[in-house]
């Protein structure tokens, strides 16, 4: 199915990507078109990416972006990290209300910026198979995930010649004068000419199966991986010139398709060597200092991402999803100090039980992860010999072959290690441990930042959670529950509260306010707000008269922050119930009858702007059976739609849902029904009562 809408479409490069169940980050399942290296960054994408994709799901449409240099206006991580061009467009992988995936698709930059009608239906009609076919397996207990290497799917089978034609072919290729190449998507050797292999003055079989820059030394810079990058990616020619020691300059030719690369290998005489000539790939120095584009893009890329990454848990994902595939890894293990001792923050291809000997390791200890972190000083171990030679009881994962050993460095003092681990034997050249060096380094800076926000906001939380109500109490003749979400990822406490006050054997008041601001001073102020509320309520003090009064205290207070809150004080005696308003969004009542509406409470300005202010109220009949939702503006503000209209559908979703369920179930398909077009960049609290 993915492959024929890739054929359908004609489109160069495509990338599947699923969204299991409980899952925040969108996973790449399938690829084709290109190798695995080169959507390594991208393997998991986030809601809140500064991505196509990601923009495409959070939006529920398509996403077009047309030329390079769109791509560098509106992505510029993502123009940033792949500078070529190419049309590129996102789509969300949709089944009823849920979203299951997001589908990827590249084009040459000669297809045009739009799709034809052809193409969208194509995969209009490919998506809503695969959210069809997501939903079922979900339904069936048996999600669709996505594997830690994405399957990659080989290009559509070209025609087959018969053994006449094949050696007619080869002979005409030997007899030509100029070296023929044929290289894979995956940047690997396929097929080589007698005289190609002359001109690169390497034996064929050496070169069969294998990426050439990482043969040639000579060609081991980033000039020729860039070039083959540029031509996979944008599906155009591209040409380059190099040396061969000790000084034959040979021109490069690069023709890609959807199979692959064919390569032209020519000599160039000397007095061409002109300015007309593209920039010579200089033979390095030593071969040991080469470094490819691939692993200079990946770090481009991870530094780029980790400076938008504020907590320490999307830190140990970002590492593991960006080190462990970028740069060719086996194994991660992500360590923290802690109290004289190393804990284990997370891991790539490790089994637990291998880890768990080593957690709370005491740093004092002669293992390898601890005298790493407490030298201070990388160590790399280029086979399982020099290993055992410096640390001969030392377990061994599997048959894992090749270590690096980074500490986290931040501000001159240790915090944390990074382990690297490979299957087969590496020489980690010098600019490879600079590298891996260097990224040490941003991760130690991005943890030690993420360690402090994530202390302050827990301070944060457990404040607000202590001003909260720990139980609402039971009134006769009233049923009422409550919810409080924080807000998303990225962002820090909100001052959302709400309340529940027995006022007499048959009264009860019903608050919810929202303070300006997501700082622990609107959590702080939050708790003053619902404080004053509660005393001159239980004070039997009318709605009105409870606002103005809370609103002067805020007024001497100064806080410089302004606060909204919506108070309803219920009689349920003679069921009825007065209400005011500062500022609030206006509350939802079901009536006995089914019919819903938003009140229209007379609207005092917010608490806190002056000290004078006065609040109106609005007095209602709650005969038994009627519902009061009261909420704050997270629950029905969504980028793009009017609020009125974002009421008016909570309040449609409230008149079906509102007959049957108890409070309990009501609340939950509230936020069930808001939480798909919601922001989540803003708290949400909400608090439901249904008179009895």
């Amino acid at each position: 199915m993915f492959g024929h809408v890739l054929q359908d479409c004609r489109a160069s490069i495509g990338m599947l990507y699923v969204l299991p169940p409980g899952r925040k980050a969108l996973e790449l399942a399938v690829l084709s078109g290109g190798p695995w290296q080169m959507a390594a960054p991208w393997a998991r994408v986030m809601p809140d990416d500064p991505l196509p994709l990601a923009d495409a799901v959070r939006r529920r449409c398509a996403v077009w972006v047309g030329s390079q240099e769109e791509m560098a206006r509106r992505y510029p991580r993502l123009g940033f990290v792949l500078p070529y061009d190419f049309v590129l467009a996102a789509f969300p992988v949709i089944c009823g209300t849920a979203v299951w995936g997001g589908l990827v698709l590249l084009w040459p930059v000669r297809h045009p910026a739009k799709p034809t009608v052809r193409e969208r239906g194509a995969i209009d009609a490919f998506c809503r198979r695969a959210g069809l076919v997501m939903q079922r397996a979900a339904d069936e207990g048996k999600p669709v995930r996505a594997e830690p290497t994405p399957r990659t799917l080989a290009p559509l089978p070209q025609p087959t010649p018969d053994r006449a034609e094949a050696v007619a072919a080869h002979t005409f290729t030997e007899r030509l004068p100029v070296g023929c190449c044929s290289l894979d998507l995956d940047g690997r050797v396929t097929y080589l000419n007698a005289a190609a292999a002359d001109l690169l003055d390497v034996d064929t079989a050496r070169l069969m199966g294998s990426r050439p820059w990482k043969v040639l030394l000579w060609l081991d810079r980033p000039d020729f991986e860039e070039r083959y990058r540029a031509a996979v990616i944008s599906r155009r020619p591209t040409t380059f010139t190099a040396v061969r020691p000790p000084g034959l300059r040979l021109s490069f030719d690069l023709y890609p398709d959807d199979s692959g690369v064919s390569v032209h290998i020519t000599a160039l005489p000397e007095e061409s060597c002109g300015a007309a000539i593209a920039p010579a790939v200089q033979a390095p120095r030593g071969a040991a200092e080469a470094v490819g584009a691939a692993t200079l893009y990946q770090l481009m890329h991870m530094a780029a991402t980790l400076s938008e990454v504020v907590r320490v848990k999307d830190v140990v994902d970002l590492v593991g999803d960006q080190l462990v595939p970028g740069f060719e890894v086996q194994g991660l293990a992500l360590w923290l100090a802690e109290g004289g001792r190393l804990r284990i923050l997370g891991s790539r291809g490790y089994s637990a039980e291998f880890l768990a000997r080593f957690d709370g390791q005491p740093l004092t200890d002669p293992t390898p992860p601890a005298q790493a972190l407490t030298s201070g000083s990388p160590s790399f171990f280029g086979s399982y010999a020099d290993f055992q030679r410096t640390y001969p009881h030392a377990p061994r994962f599997k048959d894992r072959d090749a270590w690096a050993f980074l500490p986290l460095i931040a501000s001159g003092r240790p915090i944390g290690l990074v382990v690297l681990s490979y299957d087969h034997p590496r020489d980690f050249p010098t600019a490879e441990r600079a590298i891996l060096t260097s990224v040490a380094g941003l991760i130690a800076q991005v943890l030690d930042r993420a360690r402090l926000y994530d202390a302050n906001l827990n301070l944060a939380r457990t404040l607000q959670a202590g001003l909260l109500p720990q139980a609402l109490p039971s009134v006769p003749g009233l049923q009422v529950t409550a919810r409080y979400l924080p807000a998303g990822h990225g962002t820090d406490i909100g001052g959302d509260f709400y309340d529940l006050i027995r006022c007499g054997s048959q009264c009860a008041a019903i608050t919810i306010g929202d303070v300006q601001g997501h700082n622990v001073q609107a959590a702080a102020l939050m708790g003053q707000v619902r404080t004053a509320v509660h005393a001159h309520a239980a004070a039997h003090t009318a709605p009105g008269a409870v606002l103005a009064r809370t609103n002067r205290l805020i007024a001497d207070l100064n806080p410089g922050l302004f606060t909204s809150c919506l108070y309803a004080h219920l009689d349920l005696a003679r069921h009825n119930a007065r209400l005011a308003t500062a500022g609030h969004p206006a509350p939802l009542i079901r009536h006995p009858d089914g019919r819903t509406e938003a009140l229209a409470v007379p609207v005092g300005i917010l608490l806190g702007v002056t000290a004078d202010a006065g609040y109106p109220t609005l007095d209602i009949p709650v005969p038994p059976g009627t519902v009061l939702v009261l909420y704050t503006d997270g629950l029905v503000e969504a980028p793009g739609t009017d609020i009125d209209h974002a009421t008016d559908r909570l309040a449609q979703h409230l008149t079906r849902a509102g007959g049957t369920q108890d409070v309990d179930d009501l609340a939950d398909s509230l936020l069930e029904h808001a939480m798909p077009t919601t922001t989540g960049t803003d708290d949400i609290a909400l608090l439901v009562a249904r008179v009895m």
